[in-house]
């Protein structure tokens, strides 16, 4: 019992990057394992607020650390682990999107710089309520879903980029990292999400 006491404290005392190294150094399917539990709840949160559907995310999830293992020869030493974790599962995410094409499909006649901190901030006062907020009139319920519906309108591209800055608290250096793409791209990818979310509400909210 000790001895279990003992291997589990040395387990959460190391880095991801150390627990991913030694598993692929060793096979030892306990540091895996540590993994998995690290990210358990995160990870499948995330994966269940981009796809909307529990069971569409535990599949992507279940996939995203299949990948993890099978390519756990190309993680390089000096990497973080969770931008690339975050790379891994979204893709996963975005297949399972285009496998189920139920996914909030929406009609193309519907959908027609600042540093991190300011254009969170813009993000959160749109998503969150407050008194300058445009969906504040809404009750909380109405709220989240006109939230999960209208961020659903949004390109793809857009969506991976709120998901992972506002939702999961990325940086923009690692969510540009998990996206392969520059970090001014993610800014301007979530600027122009804020400016679409707008867009949506006074379409759907027009001023009498």
């Amino acid at each position: 019992m000790n001895t279990t006491v003992s291997q589990n404290s040395n387990l959460a005392a190391l880095s991801d990057e150390e627990l991913l190294l030694q598993y692929r150094e060793t096979g030892d399917r306990q540091l895996f394992s540590q993994l998995v539990h690290r990210y358990e709840r995160e990870l499948f949160s995330y994966l269940r607020r981009y796809l909307g559907d529990a069971e569409m995310a535990e599949d992507a999830f279940q996939a995203a650390f299949l990948q993890i293992h099978l390519k756990c020869e190309q993680f390089e030493p000096g990497r973080k682990f969770r931008p690339w974790l975050y790379t891994i599962a979204t893709n996963q995410a975005i297949d399972a999107q285009r496998r189920n094409k139920r996914h909030r499909m929406v009609s193309l006649d519907r959908v027609s710089h600042g540093d991190s901190g300011e254009e969170v901030g813009k993000l959160a006062n749109l998503l969150e309520s407050s008194e300058l907020n445009p969906v504040a009139e809404l009750s909380l319920s109405e709220q989240r879903n006109w939230i999960q519906e209208s961020i659903g309108q949004l390109p793809e591209s857009m969506q991976s980029v709120v998901h992972l800055v506002y939702y999961q608290g990325l940086k923009y250096r690692e969510a540009a990292e998990a996206l392969d793409v520059p970090v001014g791209t993610v800014k301007s990818r979530l600027h122009s999400a804020i400016l679409k979310l707008n867009e949506i509400w006074n379409h759907e909210h027009p001023q009498s």
